[in-house]
């Protein structure tokens, strides 16, 4: 019987690899896919971290000092490959952990090739692991291209095309600027109120400032945030982009609402290259209605509409573990001896951060548990 399971082999299960090791607690790493951190090869090719690798690196080892300020795709996956090499961190491939239960003396995990026992188990699968796609009326009839941004590489395929990005989160503002940048004609639906921010304020990354700011008060806190985006932002009402009513750091600590971080769509959108739409009322064959009634025609719509972490097909009582957005409670420290959580968090000081700490948290916890025990 293993003392620890984790499952998942990205970031969150190697930074728990590394501080279980550091504590001599052995552990089994279960990865369902061939290839440590399977998201990140599947990300769209133009990503780089919208948070500085001074905020991104994991615990024990940061990013190399001779990578740029915001890693790509690539120098991710590079890091995380040297960081299970630096910390011996070896998974078992192509093992699918398919429901995880107690017997009340230990924990019962069963895969697809067997059943496990361990007293402990780290769900690091992470917020991410099952593609959210909306129904709109009409979805039906559309026969045009419909993609989730999950599936999305670069623009090639869409050369020539008129294209709709729905969603104006980090993933889909990003696409929409690599359509663009290509020259694909390319809308951006709205689908809400949304701050927006710069990836640098005032000459230093934004998570450094967020930090501070979330320490303050709340009001006050918001206060600053507003100011500053006053004069790094400005009102940008007249291109379809609304603020909130609530501030920025409300929304973060009260609503796990990150602001857009902008990596260069802002320019785009204010050139007129990228086209800021309403909400959809419904789709046709041919394209989609946005709220207030035009009609616009589009040969692929691509849905950077979010993810869901899954967790209810692992666990009973999913529900019980997370809040109303999938977020972790407790520090992932969960009511249910053994059990925890790690990268189940939308942190705008960068979940690459907060996987750390909840990492250290969470073994230290299993280092005192196995003392009691």
């Amino acid at each position: 019987m293993s003392e620890t399971v984790i499952v998942g082999a990205g970031p969150a299960g190697l930074a728990v690899g590394q501080a279980l090791r550091g504590r001599g607690i052995p552990f089994q790493m279960l990865e369902r896919e061939r290839t440590l951190a399977p998201a990140w090869h599947r990300h769209y090719e133009r990503l780089h971290l919208h948070t500085s690798k001074r905020f991104s690196s994991l615990p024990g080892m940061p990013f190399p000092s001779d990578l740029p300020t915001y890693p790509s795709r690539q120098h991710v996956i590079e890091y995380l490959n040297a960081y299970a090499e630096r910390f011996e961190l070896k998974p078992r491939f192509g093992v699918a952990v398919q429901r995880v239960g107690s017997d009340g003396a230990h924990w019962r995990i069963l895969t697809n090739k067997t059943e496990m026992k361990a007293s402990s188990v780290v769900l690091a699968t992470g917020l991410n692991a099952v593609p959210v796609q909306p129904r709109w009326p009409g979805l039906e009839e559309y026969r045009g291209e419909l993609v989730h941004s999950s599936a999305y590489l670069n623009a090639t395929r869409f050369a020539g095309r008129r294209v709709l990005v729905v969603g104006a989160g980090n993933s889909g503002a990003e696409i929409a600027l690599d359509l663009a940048e290509q020259g694909v004609r390319v809308d951006l639906c709205v689908r809400g109120k949304l701050h927006v921010t710069l990836r640098e304020t005032l000459g230093l990354p934004t998570p450094l400032p967020t930090i501070v700011l979330t320490k303050l008060p709340l009001r006050l806190a918001d206060a600053v945030a507003k100011t500053a985006l006053r004069f790094t932002v400005g009102d940008l009402s007249s291109w379809g982009i609304e603020a909130p009513e609530y501030g920025p750091i409300r929304g973060i600590v009260e609503r796990g609402r990150v602001p857009l971080i902008d990596v260069g769509t802002l320019a785009r959108i204010k050139q007129g290259d990228i086209v800021v739409r309403k909400e959809i009322e419904r789709f046709h064959a041919d394209g989609v209605t946005f709220a207030g009634g035009r009609r616009i025609p589009y040969a692929a719509v691509i849905l950077a509409t979010g993810y869901r972490s899954g967790l209810e097909r692992l666990v009973d009582r999913a529900e019980d573990l997370v809040d109303a957005r999938g977020r972790a409670l407790n520090g992932g420290i969960t009511p249910r001896t053994g059990l925890y959580l790690v990268g189940y968090a939308t942190p705008a000081t960068g979940l690459l951060r907060e996987i750390g700490f909840s990492a250290r948290r969470v073994a230290e916890h299993i280092e005192k548990q196995g003392r009691r025990e």
